[in-house]
């Protein structure tokens, strides 16, 4: 961490905070202009950025102290009266809570509290591994993991997770693909699945996680809960730490795209949650082009569309992606297409104009 003042000029990283706690993760015309004025603006400015976001992965006990720190600094500061949430999820709060402050009080209270949250972060992150193991399915297949906590994972095909078990954390990425998550509850050690930009937490639930970079239209991030309980917040730097996280409870789910913005939690029956455990794959609503990667996650289908408009049609349905002949004959009577084969492949192209 060099989270300081500038040891010539402590003036201007006060005035370089003012701007970082006021425009957040929202840069201003006005912010630009002040970065644009002087080559020690944009350097004080990106101190405290690169700084800040390397409180990624600080644990909720070390979030819970941080705070704490801070609520102690504000409440010496006679000039301010704003409540701040001590929980995790009140994030957002807690961030507009900071930018009311004068740029002096925010400025000693983070050199403070950002002392307390790296000793936290270097405990969490140098506790010694007692698991560590990587699983990777290939094209069309699946496989089921038991975890020495009891947990189980069903990896969906063209699937890669890297599970970390500590002592008191248990941690699993997906760096692409898709599983379901059965967790052994242990509420000393929470489970944490880090899928792209998003963190989802739990103690002791089952939901499914997906995160396929691959395909296009649909390189973000999906959730949804089976049983219990899950939290689901931005993990990407300092943006996501001040973000508020999502609880999703059964029959529940969120979307979010690549940069990490969440769609609004959404109802899902329980056979929408994971159709793929049953050999199935479901669209609703989905643009044509993107159906056909979802299918050659899981083999070659032998099927091309080169037009975008008929790439762009959408299609709705459930289809089983190791046996397309349903789908084949299925598709001309949904949507205004013909199967054209041609040189060892079949062309999907537009019915000709009346």
């Amino acid at each position: 961490m060099t989270l300081a003042p500038h040891p010539e000029r402590p003036d201007l990283d006060a005035e370089a905070l003012d701007w970082f706690v006021r425009c957040g993760d929202a840069p201003t015309a006005e912010l630009q202009v002040w970065l644009d004025a002087d080559p020690a603006h944009r350097q004080a400015y990106a101190r405290w950025a690169e700084d800040w976001a390397q409180l990624d992965h600080l644990p909720h006990a070390g979030i819970a102290a941080l705070k704490q720190d801070l609520a102690d600094q504000k409440r010496h500061a006679s000039r301010v009266s704003v409540s701040v949430s001590a929980n995790a999820s009140g994030r957002a709060s807690w961030w507009t809570a900071l930018r009311r402050w004068p740029p002096q009080a925010a400025l000693a209270s983070l050199l403070i509290a950002a002392g307390a949250a790296y000793l936290a972060w270097a405990q969490w992150h140098t506790a010694p591994v007692l698991y560590a193991e990587t699983f990777v399915t290939g094209r069309g297949e699946q496989r089921d993991v038991t975890l020495p906590d009891g947990s189980l994972l069903r990896l969906d095909t063209a699937t890669r997770v890297e599970v970390t078990l500590y002592e008191k954390r248990r941690v699993v990425s997906i760096p692409d693909g898709q599983a379901v998550f059965q967790v052994q509850g242990d509420t000393r050690r929470p489970f944490d699945v880090l899928a792209g930009p998003l963190k989802i937490t739990v103690v002791g639930t089952r939901f499914s996680v997906r995160h396929t970079t691959g395909v296009p239209g649909d390189d973000g991030v999906r959730v949804a809960v089976d049983e219990g309980r899950v939290n689901v917040a931005r993990a990407d730097g300092w943006r996501g730490w001040f973000s508020a996280a999502e609880t999703l409870t059964p029959g529940q789910q969120l979307r979010a795209d690549a940069a990490g913005d969440m769609s609004p939690v959404t109802a899902v029956a329980p056979a929408g949650i994971a159709p793929w455990r049953d050999g199935m794959v479901s669209f609703d609503n989905t643009p044509l082009s993107q159906a056909l990667a979802e299918f050659e996650r899981y083999g070659a289908t032998g099927l091309r569309v080169r037009s975008p408009a008929v790439g762009a049609l959408r299609l709705t349905g459930t289809f089983d992606p190791r046996n397309l002949t349903h789908f084949k004959r299925s598709l001309p009577k949904v949507l205004p297409v013909q199967l054209l084969p041609q040189a060892g492949i079949t062309e999907i192209v537009a019915l000709p104009a009346p």
